[in-house]
Protein backbone atom coordinates (compact mmCIF):
# COMPACT_ATOMS: atom_id res chain seq x y z
CA UNK A 1 0.00 0.00 0.00
CA UNK A 2 2.76 2.39 0.89
CA UNK A 3 4.61 1.62 -2.34
CA UNK A 4 1.41 2.06 -4.36
CA UNK A 5 0.72 5.44 -2.64
CA UNK A 6 4.28 6.61 -3.32
CA UNK A 7 4.03 5.60 -6.97
CA UNK A 8 0.71 7.41 -7.28
CA UNK A 9 2.27 10.65 -5.87
CA UNK A 10 5.22 10.30 -8.22
CA UNK A 11 2.88 9.87 -11.20
CA UNK A 12 0.98 13.03 -10.24
CA UNK A 13 4.26 14.98 -9.94
CA UNK A 14 5.51 13.73 -13.29
CA UNK A 15 2.21 14.56 -15.02
CA UNK A 16 2.50 18.13 -13.76
CA UNK A 17 6.13 18.45 -14.82
CA UNK A 18 5.62 19.93 -18.33
CA UNK A 19 3.27 22.56 -16.96
CA UNK A 20 5.62 23.43 -14.13
CA UNK A 21 8.60 23.75 -16.45
CA UNK A 22 6.60 25.80 -18.93
CA UNK A 23 5.37 28.34 -16.43
CA UNK A 24 8.19 28.42 -13.91
CA UNK A 25 9.82 31.62 -15.09
CA UNK A 26 8.12 34.97 -14.89
CA UNK A 27 9.51 38.49 -14.94
CA UNK A 28 7.59 41.50 -13.69
CA UNK A 29 8.52 45.15 -13.57
CA UNK A 30 7.21 48.08 -11.64
CA UNK A 31 8.21 51.73 -11.40
CA UNK A 32 7.51 54.22 -8.66
CA UNK A 33 8.71 57.71 -7.93
CA UNK A 34 10.48 58.55 -4.68
CA UNK A 35 8.93 60.08 -1.57
CA UNK A 36 8.90 63.55 -3.13
CA UNK A 37 7.75 62.96 -6.72
CA UNK A 38 7.83 65.51 -9.49
CA UNK A 39 4.40 65.20 -11.07
CA UNK A 40 4.02 64.93 -14.81
CA UNK A 41 3.68 68.49 -16.11
CA UNK A 42 2.57 69.22 -19.65
CA UNK A 43 4.93 71.63 -21.38
CA UNK A 44 3.17 74.79 -22.47
CA UNK A 45 5.42 75.07 -25.52
CA UNK A 46 6.60 72.28 -27.77
CA UNK A 47 8.17 73.68 -30.92
CA UNK A 48 11.21 72.22 -32.65
CA UNK A 49 13.28 69.45 -31.16
CA UNK A 50 15.87 70.36 -28.53
CA UNK A 51 19.51 69.25 -28.67
CA UNK A 52 20.40 67.46 -25.43
CA UNK A 53 23.18 65.29 -24.09
CA UNK A 54 23.11 62.56 -21.45
CA UNK A 55 26.27 62.15 -19.38
CA UNK A 56 27.22 58.73 -18.02
CA UNK A 57 25.53 58.32 -14.64
CA UNK A 58 27.66 58.36 -11.52
CA UNK A 59 27.27 55.04 -9.72
CA UNK A 60 27.42 55.64 -5.96
CA UNK A 61 26.71 52.00 -5.12
CA UNK A 62 29.16 49.15 -4.70
CA UNK A 63 27.39 47.07 -7.35
CA UNK A 64 28.05 47.16 -11.08
CA UNK A 65 30.95 49.62 -11.08
CA UNK A 66 32.06 50.41 -14.62
CA UNK A 67 28.81 49.04 -16.04
CA UNK A 68 25.62 50.44 -14.49
CA UNK A 69 26.44 54.13 -15.09
CA UNK A 70 26.83 53.68 -18.83
CA UNK A 71 23.80 51.40 -19.03
CA UNK A 72 21.61 53.97 -17.26
CA UNK A 73 22.73 56.74 -19.65
CA UNK A 74 22.03 54.51 -22.67
CA UNK A 75 18.54 53.67 -21.42
CA UNK A 76 17.68 57.32 -20.79
CA UNK A 77 19.05 58.27 -24.22
CA UNK A 78 16.77 55.70 -25.85
CA UNK A 79 13.74 56.88 -23.87
CA UNK A 80 14.39 60.54 -24.75
CA UNK A 81 14.74 59.75 -28.46
CA UNK A 82 11.46 57.82 -28.35
CA UNK A 83 9.60 60.94 -27.18
CA UNK A 84 10.34 62.60 -30.53
CA UNK A 85 11.15 65.90 -28.78
CA UNK A 86 14.94 65.65 -28.73
CA UNK A 87 18.04 65.33 -30.85
CA UNK A 88 20.39 63.47 -28.50
CA UNK A 89 24.11 63.93 -29.06
CA UNK A 90 26.27 60.81 -28.94
CA UNK A 91 27.80 60.20 -25.53
CA UNK A 92 31.23 59.74 -27.09
CA UNK A 93 31.26 63.42 -28.05
CA UNK A 94 30.23 64.40 -24.54
CA UNK A 95 32.98 62.28 -23.05
CA UNK A 96 35.61 63.87 -25.30
CA UNK A 97 34.62 67.42 -24.37
CA UNK A 98 34.27 66.54 -20.69
CA UNK A 99 37.70 64.90 -20.59
CA UNK A 100 39.26 68.01 -22.11
CA UNK A 101 37.51 70.29 -19.62
CA UNK A 102 38.28 68.29 -16.51
CA UNK A 103 41.87 67.29 -17.41
CA UNK A 104 42.28 64.51 -14.89
CA UNK A 105 39.82 65.74 -12.28
CA UNK A 106 37.64 63.05 -10.70
CA UNK A 107 34.31 63.01 -8.93
CA UNK A 108 30.80 64.05 -9.83
CA UNK A 109 30.09 66.45 -12.68
CA UNK A 110 28.84 69.75 -11.31
CA UNK A 111 26.21 71.91 -12.99
CA UNK A 112 28.71 74.50 -14.23
CA UNK A 113 30.85 71.85 -15.95
CA UNK A 114 27.76 70.35 -17.56
CA UNK A 115 26.66 73.77 -18.84
CA UNK A 116 30.09 74.54 -20.32
CA UNK A 117 30.15 71.19 -22.07
CA UNK A 118 26.66 71.78 -23.46
CA UNK A 119 27.63 75.23 -24.71
CA UNK A 120 30.66 73.84 -26.57
CA UNK A 121 28.46 71.26 -28.32
CA UNK A 122 25.61 73.67 -29.03
CA UNK A 123 23.17 71.86 -26.74
CA UNK A 124 20.04 73.24 -25.12
CA UNK A 125 20.37 71.06 -22.03
CA UNK A 126 22.56 68.41 -20.42
CA UNK A 127 21.19 65.57 -18.27
CA UNK A 128 23.33 64.49 -15.32
CA UNK A 129 22.36 61.40 -13.34
CA UNK A 130 23.28 59.34 -10.29
CA UNK A 131 22.54 55.75 -9.30
CA UNK A 132 22.04 56.28 -5.59
CA UNK A 133 20.85 52.83 -4.54
CA UNK A 134 20.96 49.30 -5.90
CA UNK A 135 19.74 46.24 -4.07
CA UNK A 136 19.30 42.60 -4.93
CA UNK A 137 17.69 39.72 -3.11
CA UNK A 138 17.40 35.99 -3.72
CA UNK A 139 14.90 33.81 -1.87
CA UNK A 140 14.27 30.09 -2.34
CA UNK A 141 12.09 27.21 -1.16
CA UNK A 142 12.89 23.50 -1.09
CA UNK A 143 10.26 20.82 -1.74
CA UNK A 144 10.40 17.03 -1.68
CA UNK A 145 10.69 16.80 -5.47
CA UNK A 146 11.99 20.22 -6.38
CA UNK A 147 12.63 23.83 -5.48
CA UNK A 148 11.73 27.37 -6.45
CA UNK A 149 13.73 30.60 -6.40
CA UNK A 150 12.76 34.24 -6.59
CA UNK A 151 15.26 36.97 -7.47
CA UNK A 152 14.59 40.70 -7.28
CA UNK A 153 16.58 43.82 -8.18
CA UNK A 154 15.67 47.34 -7.06
CA UNK A 155 17.34 50.55 -8.13
CA UNK A 156 16.96 54.27 -7.40
CA UNK A 157 18.23 56.95 -9.78
CA UNK A 158 18.40 60.74 -9.50
CA UNK A 159 18.64 63.12 -12.47
CA UNK A 160 19.23 66.84 -13.01
CA UNK A 161 18.58 68.71 -16.24
CA UNK A 162 20.99 71.64 -16.62
CA UNK A 163 20.36 74.55 -18.99
CA UNK A 164 23.43 74.78 -21.25
CA UNK A 165 23.15 78.56 -21.57
CA UNK A 166 22.79 79.51 -17.92
CA UNK A 167 23.89 76.49 -15.87
CA UNK A 168 20.57 76.66 -14.05
CA UNK A 169 18.94 73.38 -13.01
CA UNK A 170 15.71 73.19 -15.00
CA UNK A 171 14.47 69.97 -13.48
CA UNK A 172 15.43 67.45 -10.80
CA UNK A 173 13.73 64.14 -10.18
CA UNK A 174 14.13 60.67 -8.67
CA UNK A 175 12.83 57.33 -9.85
CA UNK A 176 12.73 53.85 -8.37
CA UNK A 177 12.26 50.63 -10.30
CA UNK A 178 12.28 46.92 -9.60
CA UNK A 179 12.36 43.70 -11.60
CA UNK A 180 11.67 40.14 -10.46
CA UNK A 181 12.22 36.69 -11.89
CA UNK A 182 10.91 33.37 -10.59
CA UNK A 183 12.48 30.02 -11.44
CA UNK A 184 11.50 26.48 -10.51
CA UNK A 185 12.82 22.94 -10.76
CA UNK A 186 11.19 19.50 -10.29
CA UNK A 187 13.38 16.40 -10.09
CA UNK A 188 16.20 18.15 -11.92
CA UNK A 189 13.96 19.55 -14.68
CA UNK A 190 13.02 23.19 -15.03
CA UNK A 191 14.74 26.56 -15.24
CA UNK A 192 17.81 27.74 -13.41
CA UNK A 193 18.94 31.37 -13.51
CA UNK A 194 21.74 33.36 -11.97
CA UNK A 195 21.50 37.03 -11.13
CA UNK A 196 22.15 38.44 -14.59
CA UNK A 197 22.55 41.77 -16.32
CA UNK A 198 19.08 41.48 -17.85
CA UNK A 199 17.44 41.70 -14.44
CA UNK A 200 19.41 44.79 -13.44
CA UNK A 201 18.70 46.32 -16.87
CA UNK A 202 14.97 45.78 -16.42
CA UNK A 203 15.09 47.49 -13.02
CA UNK A 204 17.02 50.45 -14.47
CA UNK A 205 14.58 50.84 -17.36
CA UNK A 206 11.62 50.75 -14.97
CA UNK A 207 13.15 53.56 -12.90
CA UNK A 208 14.13 55.72 -15.87
CA UNK A 209 11.15 55.45 -18.24
CA UNK A 210 8.93 57.78 -16.18
CA UNK A 211 11.78 60.27 -15.78
CA UNK A 212 12.05 60.73 -19.54
CA UNK A 213 8.46 61.96 -19.70
CA UNK A 214 9.09 64.48 -16.94
CA UNK A 215 12.28 65.70 -18.59
CA UNK A 216 10.41 66.21 -21.86
CA UNK A 217 7.69 68.25 -20.15
CA UNK A 218 10.08 70.49 -18.22
CA UNK A 219 12.55 71.18 -21.03
CA UNK A 220 9.72 72.01 -23.43
CA UNK A 221 8.68 74.84 -21.14
CA UNK A 222 11.82 76.72 -22.16
CA UNK A 223 11.91 78.74 -25.41
CA UNK A 224 13.75 76.92 -28.20
CA UNK A 225 17.11 78.47 -28.98
CA UNK A 226 20.34 77.99 -30.89
CA UNK A 227 23.48 79.93 -31.76
CA UNK A 228 24.26 81.73 -35.01
CA UNK A 229 26.90 79.60 -36.75
CA UNK A 230 27.94 82.12 -39.43
CA UNK A 231 26.81 85.14 -41.42
CA UNK A 232 27.62 85.73 -45.08
CA UNK A 233 26.14 88.54 -47.15
CA UNK A 234 22.43 88.50 -46.26
CA UNK A 235 22.33 84.85 -45.20
CA UNK A 236 22.36 83.96 -41.52
CA UNK A 237 23.36 80.33 -40.89
CA UNK A 238 21.98 78.81 -37.69
CA UNK A 239 23.59 76.05 -35.66
CA UNK A 240 20.59 73.81 -36.34
CA UNK A 241 19.54 71.40 -39.04
CA UNK A 242 16.31 70.67 -40.83
CA UNK A 243 15.87 67.72 -38.46
CA UNK A 244 15.39 70.21 -35.60
CA UNK A 245 11.85 70.83 -36.82
CA UNK A 246 12.18 74.50 -37.76
CA UNK A 247 9.96 75.51 -40.68
CA UNK A 248 10.24 78.04 -43.45
CA UNK A 249 8.72 81.27 -42.15
CA UNK A 250 9.53 80.70 -38.46
CA UNK A 251 10.75 83.90 -36.83
CA UNK A 252 13.41 84.10 -34.13
CA UNK A 253 14.68 86.98 -32.04
CA UNK A 254 18.45 87.37 -31.98
CA UNK A 255 20.45 88.55 -28.97
CA UNK A 256 24.03 89.61 -28.25
CA UNK A 257 25.19 88.09 -24.98
CA UNK A 258 27.14 90.25 -22.58
CA UNK A 259 28.83 89.73 -19.25
CA UNK A 260 28.18 86.76 -16.99
CA UNK A 261 25.62 87.07 -14.22
CA UNK A 262 26.73 85.30 -11.05
CA UNK A 263 24.78 84.44 -7.94
CA UNK A 264 25.97 86.62 -5.03
CA UNK A 265 25.52 83.69 -2.63
CA UNK A 266 26.97 80.73 -4.57
CA UNK A 267 29.19 82.50 -7.08
CA UNK A 268 27.84 80.29 -9.87
CA UNK A 269 26.98 81.66 -13.30
CA UNK A 270 23.20 81.98 -13.65
CA UNK A 271 23.12 83.58 -17.09
CA UNK A 272 24.34 86.48 -19.21
CA UNK A 273 23.13 89.96 -19.94
CA UNK A 274 21.28 90.07 -23.26
CA UNK A 275 20.72 92.83 -25.79
CA UNK A 276 18.19 92.20 -28.55
CA UNK A 277 19.55 92.92 -32.01
CA UNK A 278 16.62 92.15 -34.27
CA UNK A 279 14.35 89.51 -35.75
CA UNK A 280 15.26 86.89 -38.36
CA UNK A 281 13.10 84.55 -40.43
CA UNK A 282 13.90 81.03 -41.66
CA UNK A 283 14.08 81.31 -45.44
CA UNK A 284 15.63 78.07 -46.71
CA UNK A 285 17.53 74.90 -45.93
CA UNK A 286 21.05 74.70 -47.27
CA UNK A 287 23.59 71.94 -47.72
CA UNK A 288 23.09 69.02 -45.33
CA UNK A 289 19.85 70.61 -44.11
CA UNK A 290 21.51 73.66 -42.55
CA UNK A 291 18.91 76.25 -41.50
CA UNK A 292 19.38 79.61 -43.27
CA UNK A 293 17.58 82.77 -42.18
CA UNK A 294 17.37 86.39 -43.32
CA UNK A 295 17.03 89.61 -41.33
CA UNK A 296 13.51 91.07 -41.26
CA UNK A 297 13.90 93.66 -38.51
CA UNK A 298 16.69 95.44 -36.63
CA UNK A 299 20.40 94.71 -36.77
CA UNK A 300 21.95 91.56 -38.25
CA UNK A 301 23.53 89.19 -35.70
CA UNK A 302 27.06 87.87 -35.76
CA UNK A 303 28.64 84.48 -35.27
CA UNK A 304 27.93 83.16 -31.78
CA UNK A 305 24.88 85.32 -31.11
CA UNK A 306 21.79 83.69 -29.61
CA UNK A 307 18.59 83.07 -31.58
CA UNK A 308 15.34 82.35 -29.73
CA UNK A 309 12.09 81.16 -31.25
CA UNK A 310 9.13 83.29 -30.15
CA UNK A 311 6.44 81.72 -28.00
Amino acid sequence: MRLRSALRCLAVALSALPVACGTAQKTTMEQAISAHPTTRAAGRYGGPRRRVGVVEFENKTAYGQGRLGGAAADILTTELVKTGSFIVVERQKLDQVLAEQRKGLTGAIDDESAAKMGSVLGLNAVVVGTISNFGRETRGKEFILGNSKKQEATVTVDVRVVDAETGRVLHADSGQGSARVKTGEIMGFGSQAGFGERLEGDALRAAISRLALNIEAQVNKQPWSCRVADVEDEKIYLDAGEDSGLNIGDRLKVYRLGREIRSPTTGKVTGHTQRQLGVIEVSEFGENGTVIATLVQGKSPGKGDLAKLGR
